[in-house]
C-alpha cells in the first residue's frame, strides 16, 4: 500500500478499519483524491490574474506602431546604404558571456542580469546588450573569413533588471551597428556618422555627440592607478556605490548621476591627458575626421561608457540643444580587445547602439513624422450567404494584384457596410449580392459621384486598376512571386 493510501485509510475509524474490505480502502482512497483535487482546482480558480504587463515592460499599441514602422524603416535602409548586413542572435545566452565580456565588477552583471538556470542545468541571461551576442557569433560562424571590415546590423528587445524610468524600461528595444575588422579612427568617425544620421533622419534635428578617449590597456593602467589614488583622497565625498567601484571599476565614477561623486569627477585626472602615443594619435584623427564631416561633438572627459570591453574612442549622441532639454539617445565605442577574450583571434571593432523607445519619446517630442501608410481606396461589400463565401476570393485575387482593400466582412446590412467605407474615404466600393454571386458580376460604385456599373468578375481587376490612381498599386514582394 502506498504511503498516500495509509494516510487516508489512518482516517478511518479503529472499528471500521478492522471490518474495512480491501475494496472499501480502495473507494475511501478514490474519494479522498477527488476531494484534494476538487480543493486545489477551486484554489487555481480563485487565484486572480493580473490583467496588466509586468513591471518594466510594456505593450507597444497600435496608435504607437506609425512611429515604430518609421524608426524600423529608417534604421533598416541607413544599414543597407552603409553596407551592413543584418544578423539576428538569440535572446537568451550563456550567462558567463555576459560576465567576461560586460564585466563581473558592472552594474549590468551584478544588479541588473536576468540570469537563471535551465531544467537541463545551462546556467543562461537574457541578453542585458547585444554586442556580446553579436561577436560570439562572429566567432562561431567564422566571419574573421570575410572581407574587413564586416559590418552587422541587428535589432531587438533587451532586458535589465533596473529602476524602471522614462526611456529605459526593464525590457527594451535596442537597434545595433557593429563593425569588425578595422581599426583606422575613419571606421570611428563613419559609426558616429550613421548614428548621427539616424537620429536626424527620424526628425530629431537638434543632435550633440559627445565623445572621448579611454585609452588601451596599456596607457589605461597607468590612468586607473592615478584615478584611484585620486578618487581615494576625496573618498569621504563618494557615494556608496562608488566607494565600492573603486576596486572593481573606478572609471564608472566618472559618469555617476549622484551630485556629490559629480562634483569629485569634475576635478579627477582626465583620461584624455594621459593617453600613450597610439591612442593620443588615433584620438587626434577622429576629431580630424568629425571636423571634415562638420559634426556637432564635445569632448566629453567624464564620458567612460559602462561595460568594461569598451577601448579608445567612446561616445554618446543626445538631443536637444546646448540650453534647452537634453536626452541621451544611444551611444558606443571601440571594443578592440572583445572577440581575443572571448576565444576568437585579436579584433579590432567598433560600435554603437540607439535605444528605439528613446527615439520615438523624442520624436514625439519634436513632433517628428510618423510612418504614414497607404491608405486602400477600395471598400468590398457583400450581401449574402453566397456573396460572402465569394468575396473572400476576391478580396484575395485583388490582394495578390497589390490592390489595397478594406473591408467589414462581419457586417450584416450593406448599408451598415457603405457607412464604413464613407468613413474610410475610400475612391469606390465594390458591391457583391446575391445576383452577383450567381451572374459571376460585381457591382463597382463611385463613392463620389454615386454612379454605378456593373462589370465582370473576369474583368474586374484590369478595371479597377485602370480606374485607380497608380499609387494604390503598390508591390509587396519586389522580384518575388506574390503570395
Amino acid at each position: 500500500m502506498g504511503k498516500d493510501n495509509k494516510k487516508i485509510v489512518k482516517k478511518l475509524k479503529p472499528a471500521k478499519l478492522v471490518k474495512a474490505t480491501k475494496k472499501e480502502v480502495v473507494k475511501a482512497v478514490k474519494t479522498e483524491r477527488k476531494t484534494k483535487n476538487r480543493k486545489e482546482a477551486v484554489k487555481k480558480e480563485l487565484e486572480p490574474i493580473v490583467l496588466q504587463a509586468p513591471r518594466g515592460m510594456k505593450d507597444i499599441l497600435p496608435e504607437d506602431q506609425p512611429y515604430w514602422e518609421q524608426t524600423r524603416r529608417v534604421t533598416e535602409k541607413l544599414a543597407r546604404d552603409y553596407g551592413f548586413s543584418r544578423i539576428d542572435t538569440p535572446l537568451v545566452e550563456f550567462s558567463n558571456l555576459f560576465n567576461r565580456s560586460i564585466g563581473d565588477g558592472t552594474d549590468v552583471v551584478e544588479k541588473e542580469l536576468y540570469s537563471f538556470t535551465t531544467k537541463g542545468g545551462d546556467k543562461v541571461a537574457l541578453r542585458p546588450e547585444m554586442t556580446a551576442g553579436v561577436a560570439r557569433a562572429y566567432i562561431q560562424h567564422g566571419m574573421n573569413v570575410l572581407g574587413k571590415p564586416v559590418k552587422l546590423f541587428s535589432t531587438g528587445h533587451v532586458y535589465r533588471h533596473d529602476r524602471p524610468q522614462e526611456g529605459r524600461q526593464r525590457e527594451f528595444y535596442q537597434i545595433n551597428y557593429e563593425a569588425f575588422g578595422e581599426q583606422d579612427p575613419i571606421l570611428d568617425a563613419q559609426m558616429i556618422q550613421v548614428a548621427t544620421r539616424v537620429v536626424q533622419s527620424l526628425g530629431i534635428k537638434a543632435v550633440q555627440i559627445q565623445v572621448n578617449s579611454i585609452g588601451c590597456p596599456v596607457c589605461r593602467k597607468d590612468y586607473k592607478d592615478l584615478l584611484v589614488s585620486y578618487l581615494e583622497s576625496k573618498s569621504n565625498k563618494l557615494c556608496v556605490d562608488c566607494k565600492r567601484r573603486l576596486d572593481v571599476n573606478p572609471l564608472r565614477v566618472l559618469d555617476c548621476k549622484e551630485d556629490k561623486c559629480s562634483q569629485v569627477a569634475a576635478s579627477a585626472p582626465q583620461s584624455v591627458d594621459h593617453l600613450c602615443e597610439e591612442c593620443r594619435v588615433h584620438f587626434k584623427n577622429l576629431l580630424e575626421y568629425l571636423d571634415e564631416l562638420d559634426l556637432p561633438y564635445t569632448i566629453n572627459p567624464r564620458l567612460v561608457r559602462g561595460l568594461d570591453y569598451y577601448t579608445k574612442t567612446v561616445f554618446e549622441i543626445w538631443s536637444g540643444s546646448e540650453e534647452g532639454r537634453k536626452s541621451a539617445l544611444g551611444g558606443g565605442g571601440r571594443y578592440d580587445g572583445l572577440v581575443k577574450l572571448l576565444g576568437g583571434e585579436a579584433t579590432p571593432a567598433i560600435g554603437f547602439a540607439l535605444g528605439a523607445e528613446r527615439l520615438i519619446i523624442e520624436m514625439k517630442r519634436v513632433q517628428a513624422k510618423s510612418y504614414k501608410g497607404l491608405k486602400p481606396k477600395i471598400f468590398l461589400a457583400q450581401l449574402g450567404e453566397m456573396a460572402k463565401k465569394k468575396s473572400l476570393r476576391l478580396f484575395s485575387e485583388l490582394e495578390k494584384n497589390g490592390i489595397l482593400v478594406a473591408e467589414s466582412f462581419g457586417r450584416g446590412s450593406l448599408k451598415s457596410q457603405l457607412r464604413v467605407a464613407n468613413r474610410l474615404g475610400v475612391e469606390m466600393t465594390l458591391i457583391l449580392g446575391q445576383k452577383e454571386a450567381l451572374d459571376g458580376t460585381v457591382i463597382i460604385k463611385n463613392m463620389i459621384s454615386g454612379e454605378q456599373e456593373t462589370v465582370s468578375s473576369a474583368k474586374l481587376i484590369d478595371l479597377v486598376k485602370r480606374k485607380l490612381k497608380n499609387d494604390n498599386v503598390v508591390v509587396y514582394h519586389d522580384n518575388h512571386d506574390n503570395h
